[in-house]
């Protein structure tokens, strides 16, 4: 290919990639706290559950997804969610079928904690 095609492409990408950088916020919001009926993903990484709090309807399959490298769990405090060892790369999924707070823990980090909140 032509070096200054090349180069033409290149800059292009890169002002297409920084129009989607701009400093308007108008479409972001920020928030650990997501409502859903239609499941919920936590992300594993950094030794932290993200988002750490959730808000979800009474039946929502939350899943969490060890994105670290290293193993994790999901643990519930006193019911809910109980994973067992998490692989790097795997994911795990639970139903949460009645209303409450549900915290939970990963038994080989006890720093790692989360709650799940379940509404009717």
């Amino acid at each position: 290919m032509n070096k200054k095609f090349l180069i033409g492409v290149m800059a292009a990408s890169l002002i297409l990639l920084g129009a989607g950088c701009g400093s308007s916020n108008t479409n972001t919001t920020s928030s650990t706290t997501n409502t859903t009926t239609n499941g919920t993903s936590v992300s594993i990484t950094d030794f932290s559950f993200s988002p750490s709090t959730l808000t979800v309807a009474k039946g929502t399959t939350v899943t969490w997804t060890n994105n670290g490298g290293t193993m994790h769990t999901v643990t519930g405090n006193n019911g809910g969610p109980a994973s067992g060892d998490i692989n790097p790369g795997s994911t795990y999924s639970f139903t949460f079928s009645s209303a409450g707070s549900f915290s939970y823990h990963c038994q080989h980090h006890g720093t790692m904690t989360g709650t799940v909140t379940v509404t009717q």
